[in-house]
């Protein structure tokens, strides 16, 4: 059974405050020519990343928040890329976090070739493994890569596990995860979800679990929707930490 959560005291690990580490644009190409651009963030100078995080934007586009949270993952030790998911429809797009944001986010998603997203997330896995080709014996598969998303990057991140291989995926109220159960992911897996979703009802958890019992589902009581981001009006501080707490400790793991 999915497991509920209580919320902690205990001071948050949360990549949430911007540190040393400022991130930056780059632009990418998918085994398919698609150009993109993704945003960047390296561990400081002098420190070796321990491995790649691959982090996947909400429906708004790549929002300060998303850079915040790649930026403070590089802190913590990661080398990061965030995919700008919507450049090859309409290149450079951030969204407002509001009715008329989602509406344009949703439209825009809808006209992206089908499979486009997870090859501009294959490609930021490639551009990980490439450059840290020597992180170990056993070539460029040696460095270890996750994914994380949120909202609609959750379910990326989900599919991600299922097709790419990725070593570890993290998922934040991604949404239709219980309609893409078959096949199971291909690595380990965790899901965070708010108690208080509006449109990810307590069914799709139970349909998730029953079908892919391996996988770890947290469920965070009173949170609703994108209640990790600090810039939405849905952020839940308390779950936020916890979940942030459990993330990271999946990926030193995992990674």
């Amino acid at each position: 059974m999915p497991a509920a959560s209580t919320p902690s005291s205990a001071p948050p690990e949360s990549p949430s405050v911007p540190g040393s580490v400022r991130g930056r644009l780059r632009d990418l190409t998918s085994a398919d020519g698609q150009a993109f651009q993704a945003w960047e963030a390296l561990p400081p100078e002098g420190v070796t990343p321990r491995a790649g995080l691959i982090v996947l934007q909400e429906i708004f586009g790549l929002t300060d928040y998303i850079r915040e949270v790649c930026n403070s993952l590089a802190e913590q030790g990661y080398h990061v890329l965030a995919p700008a998911l919507f450049d090859p429809v309409r290149p450079g797009t951030v969204l407002a976090y509001d009715q008329a944001g989602l509406t344009e986010g949703l439209a825009l998603r809808d006209r992206l070739s089908p499979g486009m997203p997870q090859q501009l997330i294959a490609a930021c896995l490639d551009t990980l493994r490439k450059e840290h080709a020597g992180h170990a014996k056993g070539g460029e598969k040696a460095f270890p890569v996750g994914v994380l998303g949120f909202c609609w990057g959750g379910l990326l991140a989900w599919e991600a596990a299922q097709i790419l291989p990725v070593n570890a995926a993290n998922c934040w109220y991604g949404g239709g995860i219980a309609q893409h159960c078959n096949p199971p992911p291909a690595c380990p897996t965790e899901l965070q979800f708010g108690a208080e979703d509006s449109y990810i009802p307590p069914a799709d958890w139970e349909t998730i679990h029953k079908a892919c019992p391996e996988v770890k589902i947290f469920i965070y009581p009173g949170a609703g929707h994108g209640f990790g981001c600090t810039t939405r009006a849905s952020y839940d501080p308390e779950a936020a930490s916890l979940a942030w707490k459990r993330t990271l400790e999946f990926f030193k793991t995992y990674l």
